[in-house]
């Protein structure tokens, strides 16, 4: 899942606006590293999957989180048997470890925010794993809210330079998306509120409109730049929370340059 997001809220309103500076490069290097990441995305899929259907039922149709989830490992050419069987071990139909989900804030080079979502069996285990993730890599971990109220929770959509800002925003606001915003290279995104996700994007892809990056994210509200060596710390601190096993989803007020 995307991690950065250009700089404006969610507001409540369509509108469209610039991101003020040039975002898309950034994006694209976070989603590179990701990839090269993939075999350990169908494990973390198969947890959301499973918690998703603990919580929600089994039945995509009526279960938002769900269906988003297998929507995703779906995107990873994840064998629907394996879905399934997630699905089950979720809704009590087969054996399967009991996840619980868990949320770190902390903080990173030069005080850039930084939330960690997991998913674990073993809660003292991953908060000594996320601890020292941070300490080693030169941040600091903090306390429940202490960085959370700088991110917004909603959807985000994320087209390449190059894509008509015209149809995007047409079939976007036509869907009722919040916001639809262009950075200087041209790249757009539209946020909108977490419940519409489905919806907006059922409405962008009848417009022709398949987004490169999607999902729902908590997107900053405000940013911290770094560059050259800050940049270089912070690039490893972030590496080594989001190789940790129990971590499913790791944002950050920092952008990289």
């Amino acid at each position: 899942m995307l991690k950065f997001g250009p700089s404006e809220q969610c507001h409540d309103g369509p509108k469209a606006s610039m991101a003020g500076h040039s975002k898309w490069a950034n994006i694209q290097h976070r989603k590179g590293r990701q990839d090269e990441k993939r075999g350990r995305i169908w494990t973390r899929l198969i947890k959301e999957i499973t918690v998703a259907a603990r919580l929600g039922g089994g039945d995509a149709a009526i279960n938002p989180r769900l269906r988003l989830a297998i929507d995703k490992a779906k995107d990873q050419n994840m064998p629907a048997d394996n879905i399934k069987r997630a699905i089950d071990r979720g809704t009590g139909s087969l054996e399967g470890v009991n996840y619980e989900e868990i949320r770190y804030e902390g903080y990173g080079v030069n005080g850039a925010a930084v939330l960690v979502d997991c998913l674990t069996d073993n809660r003292t285990r991953t908060v000594a794993d996320v601890r020292h993730a941070f300490s080693k890599f030169g941040g600091n971990l903090g306390t429940d809210g202490s960085v959370a109220y700088l991110f917004k929770h909603c959807g985000q959509f994320l087209f390449a330079p190059g894509t008509s800002e015209d149809n995007v925003m047409e079939a976007a606001l036509e869907a009722g998306a919040d916001d639809v915003i262009s950075d200087d290279e041209g790249g757009i995104e539209v946020t909108c509120n977490p419940h519409d996700f489905s919806h907006v994007k059922e409405r962008l892809l009848a417009a022709g409109l398949k987004a490169d990056v999607e999902g729902i994210v908590m997107k900053p509200m405000t940013e911290v730049e770094l560059s050259g060596e800050d940049a270089a710390k912070m690039q490893k601190l972030l590496d080594a929370i989001e190789n940790l096993d129990d971590v499913q989803d790791v944002y950050t007020s920092a952008v990289l340059s």
